[in-house]
């Protein structure tokens, strides 16, 4: 079948930016033209680019003939699509992180594995990535959150004041409501969190900020989320830089900005350094690091106890008291 000029060249143009070949004696049968003719759309597709990257000098896309495939390819595309590697990276990467629901989990990864050129690269990312899609283990909560996530992120932009029903545990029914000012959303061990600011009334009619830091949410765990029809205000200066709050917390446990010094018995603190972003060696010594860090709430409490003996806490005192108590806990279990 015979198809239109313009039909013609949009899907070529569409298979092109996809990374596909375009044969021309293959396309002229499955379009049902002569050659010539592809070849004038070849060339009517080339012109296009040559005046859009004479209006775009940062696009370097270009039509060029292969004489190892036989046929043509765009170039200088790589800049805008992911790479074969970057894809099959980017797919451990997500089934280890076992965020999503399974069917949420298998829809990104054939969208991302479509992407892959030729075909069959596409074919050796599903076969290296097969074993671990088949044995993948969603998390427990089976709660599809993705267009939740997305709903959230517009409140956050547009500063809507919204209402949730948060149950605080996974197995409970019970729920709190909260009143809150979305501030950002992170991910952490399995889980995407909502970072808001709970509010409360004030006198003159207006709302202000229970705690002076966020409170954290673990998304599936809200039950009811609604916008309440009001704007919250927000400062430039004031905004929630949630890439700072990031560096600070350990396991999305909440709380009050803590200036900590740890000594790590060891000859590479590395893993403190990239598990700590705020992290810093204030003294060396042989087999001995003496280390300062910022960190919110207590979640560093879960993070030492795996450390064992390889850090001490020299400070906060409380940090430090706290950590003798679990100590004695743990042991008073094997004794």
């Amino acid at each position: 079948m015979k198809s239109s000029k313009n039909f013609r060249m949009l899907d070529m143009y569409v298979r092109l930016c996809e990374g596909k070949i375009i044969n021309k004696s293959e396309e002229a049968r499955r379009s049902g033209v002569d050659e010539r003719s592809i070849q004038r759309d070849i060339d009517d597709i080339r012109a296009f680019l040559g005046e859009y990257r004479a209006a775009n000098s940062l696009d370097g896309r270009a039509i060029t003939y292969d004489h190892s495939r036989r046929g043509f390819v765009m170039t200088g595309a790589e800049g805008s699509m992911m790479s074969n590697s970057e894809i099959l990276a980017v797919s451990k990467i997500l089934l280890a992180s076992r965020a999503f629901a399974h069917d949420e989990m298998g829809n990104i990864l054939k969208k991302m594995i479509d992407g892959c050129v030729p075909l069959e690269n596409m074919k050796l990312v599903k076969e290296l990535i097969s074993n671990e899609h088949h044995h993948y283990v969603p998390p427990r909560h089976g709660t599809c959150i993705h267009d939740r996530l997305w709903e959230i992120g517009t409140d956050i932009k547009e500063h809507n004041l919204v209402e949730i029903q948060y149950s605080r545990g996974e197995h409970t029914q019970e729920t709190v409501t909260r009143r809150i000012e979305p501030a950002a959303i992170l991910f952490s061990e399995y889980y995407f969190y909502l970072n808001a600011f709970i509010v409360e009334p004030d006198e003159a009619g207006g709302y202000v900020h229970k705690y002076d830091y966020p409170a954290v949410f673990r998304v599936d765990r809200i039950r009811t989320y609604r916008k309440t029809g009001e704007k919250f205000r927000l400062s430039y200066a004031d905004r929630f830089e949630e890439g700072e709050f990031r560096k600070r917390i350990q396991f999305m446990y909440a709380g009050r900005l803590m200036h900590i010094q740890l000594k790590y018995h060891g000859d590479n603190p590395e893993p403190v350094l990239d598990r700590l972003p705020t992290a810093c060696v204030t003294e060396q010594k042989e087999h001995e690091y003496t280390i300062s860090a910022e960190v919110y709430g207590k979640g560093i409490v879960m993070w030492l106890l795996s450390q064992g003996s390889r850090i001490e806490v020299l400070s906060p005192e409380s940090l430090r008291q706290e950590m003798k108590e679990k100590a004695q806990e743990i042991l008073a279990l094997y004794s």
